[in-house]
């Protein structure tokens, strides 16, 4: 399932259609825009003088609360941590651990940025059906379920095994 959009636009689709009725838990119209417009905000303070990649990420929880994060390196290159852990890391710090959705934006010109393998298992460990929006630096967007950027995942309940 793969859905495309434009940033203010309020489409989904090809920008030629209405969107469809999204899915009762799925964030629509200017509630997700904030969350697209908070994970660019979130780029713009990514501490990144190495790779000079910012991103940025917008968490929005259950509770309809929005974390964001930046990706903050260090000289010592394993000791950074991407934007979308920050955001999480950020969430369970107040307390919050079911998510509904997460935007992710970059200055990637023509790809849809997306989660390294570490942030997507950490993001697994809160579930598999919750929604990423991946973005284009132009606001364009794909959605895709947890569940599809990490198939087959380990996750908590597999240790209860």
């Amino acid at each position: 399932r793969q859905q495309a959009g434009q940033a203010g636009a309020g489409m989904e689709g090809d920008g030629q259609h209405p969107a469809p009725t999204a899915p009762p838990d799925r964030p629509h119209g200017e509630r997700l825009q904030l969350l697209l417009r908070r994970s660019r905000e979130a780029k713009n303070c990514a501490y990144c003088p190495y790779s000079r990649f910012p991103v940025g990420a917008a968490l929005l929880t259950a509770g309809g609360e929005i974390f964001s994060g930046c990706n903050v390196e260090n000289a010592c290159y394993s000791l950074g941590v991407c934007a979308e852990r920050t955001a999480i890391q950020k969430a369970i710090s107040e307390g919050h651990t079911s998510f509904r959705a997460m935007a992710i934006a970059s200055d990637m010109g023509d790809q849809f940025i997306t989660p390294c393998g570490a942030c997507r298992q950490v993001m697994r460990e809160f579930g598999t059906d919750w929604d990423i929006y991946l973005t284009k630096a132009d606001g364009t967007y794909i959605v895709k379920r947890l569940e599809e950027l990490l198939p087959l995942s380990f996750g908590p309940e597999d240790l209860k095994k």
